[in-house]
C-alpha cells in the first residue's frame, strides 16, 4: 500500500506484557507495527498487557517506556499520551473484562468448565488418545444438575470459549493462507475460577474495543490465532465489534545454534547496547533488516526513509538471524554520520560515566572534545569506545601512564632512539600544528633513521596517548599541546 493510498482506518498495536528488560525481538515487532502505521497514514495504540500480578512489575513497565522514548518509537493512543479508549493499562480495565465475559456467558458463547487436568487426561487415556491433545470439550453440555452437583463438591468452574465445529482459516497478511484443521485447538479458558480474566481473552476483547485492524506480531503466537479469531467472531455476534483484524505473523528473531533468541538470552537485552553505545539509528537499522530490506543491496537508510518505503509484501517468513558483527557495523556507519555536535553531545554521557570528564564539563574540555570527535568518530563502533580513545587528552598530567600491554609491546629498549630522536626534532618547532609535527617526525624518525612508519611511530603513540590504538598521531599530539606532548616522550623515555 503506499503513502498515497493511504487508509485513516488503520490502528495497529504494540501491546507488550512488562515482565523483565525489553528485549530486542520484542522492539522488533513494536518497529514493524510502527513503521507500517506510519507508511499508511494509521494510528499506532501502545498498550500495557499488566493482568498477570505474579510476574508484571511497574519498574519493567517504566523500562518499556523509557525504550520506546530512547529509540523515537512513537504512539498515537497509550500511556502519558491518553486517548478514546483510555487506560491503556489492562491492570485498570477489569470492569470492561467482567461485563464482556458476562454478555458471552449469557449468549452461550463461553460455559462453565469444571474438569480438572487430571480427569481430562484420565479421559483421554481411557479413550486411547494423547492426553497432549488438552482439554476434550466434556463440559460443553453439562445439564443443570450436573453443574450443581460440582458446585456442591465445591468446585467453581473456569469459564471457556466454545471453539467453532469447522476449520479456521485466515489470509495472514505475511505468509498467505492458513488453515487450522476442527478440533486442533481445545476450547481455551477465558476466565480463571476466581474471576480472573486471561491474556487470551483480554488481548482480543482489547483489539475489539480500541477498533485495531492490523494485528501484527511474532511468528511464536500464531498457534493462538484461531482462539482469537473464534474470540473476534463471538464478539461480533454480541455486537462488541463488527470485525476480526488482519493478522501477519513476524518471522522469528534467532541467536546463537540456530535457537529462537529468548528474552533470557543475555544478547536479547535492549539496555545492553544502550549503555554500550549503539545509538537508536543504528541499532533500529539494525532491527528493520531483521525480516526486512529496503532494497537487495542496501542496509543503511534513516527511520524516515522505512517508513516510506515500509510494505508487508516485503517482509520474510524465513527466521531472521541476529548478527551482533553486522549490528556493530551499522551502528558505526549511523556514528560516522553524526554531525560533530551531535556526537560529542552523544558522547558525553559516556565519557562521564567512565570517568574521563567531570558531570559538568568545562567550556574549554568540550572545545578538546569537538576538535578531537571527527577523528574518533571514524574509529567507533559504539560510543563506549570513545573514552578510551580519547582519555589521554583529559587526564592530569601527573596521572596519566601508558597502558600496561601497550608500553610492554612499544617501550621497551629499542625505542629509546625513537624518542630521543622525536624529542629533538619537536621541541625546537616554533609552529605546533599537525602539518609541522608530522613533517618533523617523518625527516627524523623514517628518513634519518630508516625506520618503517609502524616501528618509527609506535612508541611515540603509546608514549603521548598511552595506547596503541589512538586517534590519528598528529592530529591527537595538536590538541594535546606542544609541552605536554613532549613531556610524556620524556616521561616514556626515562622509564625505559
Amino acid at each position: 500500500m503506499s503513502a498515497s493510498a493511504a487508509s485513516p482506518e488503520v490502528r495497529v498495536r504494540f501491546c507488550p506484557s512488562p515482565t523483565g528488560t525489553p528485549h530486542v525481538g520484542l522492539i522488533r515487532t513494536a518497529l514493524f507495527n510502527w513503521a507500517y502505521a506510519r507508511h499508511v497514514g494509521g494510528t499506532v495504540v501502545f498498550r500495557i498487557e499488566d493482568t498477570d500480578a505474579a510476574r508484571d512489575s511497574e519498574e519493567s513497565y517504566l523500562s518499556l517506556l523509557e525504550a520506546m522514548r530512547w529509540l523515537g518509537i512513537d504512539w498515537d493512543e497509550g500511556p502519558e499520551v491518553g486517548g478514546p479508549h483510555a487506560p491503556y493499562r489492562q491492570s485498570r480495565r477489569r470492569d470492561l473484562y467482567d461485563d464482556i465475559a458476562k454478555r458471552l456467558f449469557e449468549a452461550g458463547e463461553l460455559y462453565e468448565s469444571f474438569s480438572t487436568p487430571e480427569e481430562v487426561e484420565a479421559r483421554r487415556r481411557a479413550a486411547g488418545q494423547d492426553p497432549k491433545l488438552g482439554y476434550d470439550g466434556y463440559d460443553r453440555d453439562l445439564t443443570d444438575e450436573q453443574r450443581a452437583a460440582y458446585r456442591a463438591e465445591g468446585r467453581n468452574p473456569v469459564l471457556r470459549l466454545r471453539m467453532p465445529d469447522r476449520d479456521i482459516t485466515f489470509d495472514d497478511l505475511i505468509r498467505g493462507e492458513v488453515t487450522f484443521k476442527v478440533g486442533s485447538t481445545p476450547d481455551p479458558v477465558m476466565v480463571r475460577a476466581n474471576g480472573d480474566p486471561l491474556y487470551p481473552f483480554v488481548n482480543p476483547v482489547d483489539d475489539a474495543l480500541m477498533g485495531i485492524t492490523h494485528v501484527l506480531r511474532g511468528e511464536d503466537l500464531l498457534p493462538s490465532t484461531p482462539r482469537q479469531v473464534a474470540l473476534y467472531e463471538a464478539l461480533t455476534r454480541i455486537g462488541v465489534t463488527t470485525s476480526t483484524p488482519l493478522f501477519g505473523h513476524l518471522p522469528y528473531v534467532m541467536g546463537e545454534g540456530n535457537k529462537k533468541l529468548s528474552k533470557r538470552d543475555p544478547q536479547s537485552n535492549l539496555f545492553l547496547y544502550r549503555d554500550r553505545g549503539f545509538v537508536p539509528e543504528g541499532l533500529l537499522n539494525y532491527l528493520a533488516l531483521l525480516g526486512w530490506s529496503i532494497a537487495d543491496d542496501r542496509d543503511i537508510f534513516s527511520m524516515t526513509e522505512m517508513v516510506e518505503a515500509f510494505e508487508l509484501s516485503k517482509v520474510s517468513a524465513n527466521p531472521a538471524r541476529f548478527d551482533l558483527k553486522k549490528a556493530e557495523a551499522i551502528n558505526a556507519t549511523h556514528l560516522r554520520a553524526l554531525p560533530v555536535e551531535e556526537f560529542v553531545s552523544r558522547v558525553v554521557p559516556h565519557l562521564v560515566k567512565d570517568g574521563v570528564l567531570p558531570a559538568e564539563p568545562t567550556p574549554e574540555q568540550l572545545a578538546v572534545l569537538a576538535g578531537v570527535a571527527p577523528l574518533v568518530q571514524e574509529r567507533l563502533v559504539v560510543l563506549s569506545e570513545a573514552s578510551g580513545m580519547v582519555r589521554f587528552l583529559f587526564v592530569a598530567e601527573q596521572d596519566f601512564a601508558p597502558e600496561e600491554d601497550s608500553a610492554a609491546k612499544a617501550l621497551g629498549e629499542d625505542a629509546r632512539p625513537v624518542l630521543e630522536a622525536a624529542i629533538a626534532a619537536l621541541e625546537p618547532l616554533p609552529e605546533w600544528t599537525t602539518a609541522a609535527i608530522e613533517e618533523a617526525l617523518k625527516v627524523s624518525l623514517v628518513d634519518t633513521l630508516g625506520l618503517k612508519p609502524r616501528k618509527a611511530y609506535a612508541p611515540v603513540r603509546v608514549a603521548v596517548t598511552g595506547r596503541t590504538v589512538s586517534p590519528p598521531l598528529y592530529e591527537s599530539m595538536e590538541l594535546l599541546g606542544q609541552s605536554r606532548s613532549i613531556g610524556r616522550l620524556r616521561r616514556a623515555l626515562g622509564a625505559i
